[in-house]
């Protein structure tokens, strides 16, 4: 199967993922809005997220994966097994005891870290201290799972991986269902969603668990033991899990500054959850499967085709998310009073949330290209260089964003965000350049410059087609004509695009086909255009 296929089979199950993900934040907008429930469910739930993506995604998709990879190339599956068991181990226990811990530091954890801003004592304060107690053995569900997401990835297994996140948006959807049925106030609709969130942990583990099996793997619990590959994962594992949750710390600090302000944690958040679809369709598609692949390279000393695949995946990360960018600018307000301005959410929330999108916007190809560059340090075991320019990312953004939140609240927050990811794609992209790991050659550069300037194009045409679809999007116009003017605004941007980049040559359409059709291993020029 060629890398393009990979990244469409991946990208194709995570984008299933984010539609429900959307039918989600649309239920949740009407039976919340940017309520005190709202607040501290989002609050309580980001929590065993960031951890979540520490030491679960950041952590294996960095570490695991290439010490796994290893094991299969030197001593076949029987010696990736029992890498596995080890660290399965070792993993179980430490994640037991770190969720027992949380468990009883819950409320000292909610005022200084959660939510500083929520005071003690309120029913806010009260209510997220309760629900983080409820949803953080979520973390121990998911760091197995994603341990179990590498195996899969590191044996070519990609699709199961990626569609077990659609289990936790099912059953929240099913919480948030049964609250707007039987007439549940706020309250009781944050804990049924609470509940939700720990019953999809353990379906997405099982279905994991049933995907290795079915890949010729099985994997016993043992006796926890530090091991010469449990001691190396520990090394790998630790830089890696701060550099993969970068986008997580950056907004837990986003949340701990902006829970001095009512709504501002939901508001951040409904943004987020629209710009996540491209990030993840894209983003998470080339990181997942981009580092299995780099690794396999360079371990078969393939070092002309290690960087040959990284120079493609980035362009693939470009042709695709330079438009979307483009278009969450332009088409914010639109977005946003299509998908949330219903029940409880109304105008002002949309002005709101649609102003931190737009700047989202700004930041979605720099957030993206930091899925298509870390794997070029990962797969070469480095993971420490990340970290550091992970710490000069988050220092950034703190300070901006402290600066920036008296003077323009939540757009403040995003603003730092955008910046701070943008600061940490400039010195992982400049510092693989300098090593040799990446030819970054005229014609690269040409094809860029091309894209951009289809995607300006594109972005003009827009703004001009969707002063003429204001009267369709409004709030005197239903909602199937709403989605049907937005639907065909989006349609109109993809003409335009891909026309202008086919005509000018920043895609080449057959070098897509021939891409698509070759295999990984095989030489071949980029995705997004000819030489």
């Amino acid at each position: 199967m060629s890398l393009v296929r990979k990244f469409m089979t991946v990208g194709g199950a995570t984008l299933g993922s984010r539609f429900f993900g959307f039918a989600r934040e649309t239920l949740m907008a009407a039976a919340l809005g940017t309520g005190p429930m709202a607040d501290a469910f989002y609050a309580a739930f980001r929590f065993p997220n960031l951890f979540r993506r520490l030491f679960a995604e950041g952590a294996f998709n960095a570490a695991f994966v290439p010490l796994f990879a290893r094991e299969i190339e030197a001593g076949g599956k029987d010696a990736a097994r029992r890498f596995s068991e080890e660290v399965f181990g070792v993993l179980f226990t430490v994640l037991l005891i770190i969720t027992i811990a949380m468990e009883l530091a819950m409320p000292l954890i909610v005022r200084t870290i959660i939510a500083p801003g929520f005071d003690v004592g309120t029913e806010k304060y009260e209510v997220t201290v309760k629900l983080a107690v409820v949803m953080f053995p979520y973390l121990m569900c998911m760091s197995l799972t994603a341990m179990l997401s590498g195996m899969l990835n590191s044996l070519h297994h990609f699709f199961a991986a990626a569609v077990a996140p659609i289990f936790l948006n099912l059953a929240m959807i099913v919480a948030l269902f049964y609250g707007l049925y039987t007439g549940a106030d706020p309250l009781a609709t944050a804990w049924y969603l609470s509940w939700g969130v720990l019953v999809a942990g353990l379906l997405q583990m099982a279905v994991l668990y049933a995907g290795v099996r079915h890949a010729g793997m099985s994997i016993g619990f043992k006796r926890p033991r530090m091991t010469p590959n449990v001691k190396r994962l520990l090394i790998l594992a630790f830089p890696a899990a701060i550099t993969g949750g970068i986008t997580q710390i950056n907004q837990l600090i986003g949340q701990m500054i902006a829970s001095t302000k009512d709504g501002a944690i939901a508001a951040l958040q409904f943004a987020d959850r629209i710009y996540q679809l491209p990030l993840g369709v894209v983003g998470i598609a080339v990181g997942v499967v981009l580092l299995p692949e780099l690794s396999r390279a360079l371990r078969g000393g393939q070092i002309k085709e290690a960087a040959n695949i990284q120079n493609r995946s980035l362009e693939f990360v470009l042709f695709l998310t330079l438009p979307a960018a483009a278009a969450i600018w332009v088409l914010s307000d639109e977005i946003i009073r299509v998908v949330y301005e219903h029940g409880a959410f109304n105008q002002s929330m949309t002005s709101t949330v649609a102003g931190i999108l737009a700047i989202y916007g700004l930041g979605l190809p720099g957030f993206v290209m930091i899925k298509a560059l870390n794997p070029g340090f990962f797969a070469r075991e480095d993971t420490k260089t990340p970290m550091r320019f992970t710490f000069v990312a988050v220092a950034v953004n703190c300070a901006l964003a402290l600066s920036l939140f008296p003077f323009f609240a939540e757009r403040g927050i995003a603003t730092a965000e955008v910046v701070s990811g943008w600061i940490s794609t400039t010195l992982l992209f400049a510092t693989l350049i300098r090593r040799g790991h990446m030819d970054i050659d005229k014609a690269f550069v040409s094809r860029v410059i091309r894209l951009l300037a289809a995607a300006a194009i594109m972005a003009g045409v827009l703004e001009y087609a969707s002063v003429h679809a204001a009267p369709h999007i409004s709030p005197s116009s239903g909602l199937l004509e709403e989605i049907a003017a937005v639907l065909a605004l989006i349609g109109i941007a993809m003409v335009v695009y891909f026309g202008v980049a086919f005509a000018i040559g920043g895609a080449s359409l057959g070098m897509i086909r021939r891409n698509m059709k070759r295999g990984a291993a095989a030489p071949s020029a980029p995705v997004a255009g000819d030489e």
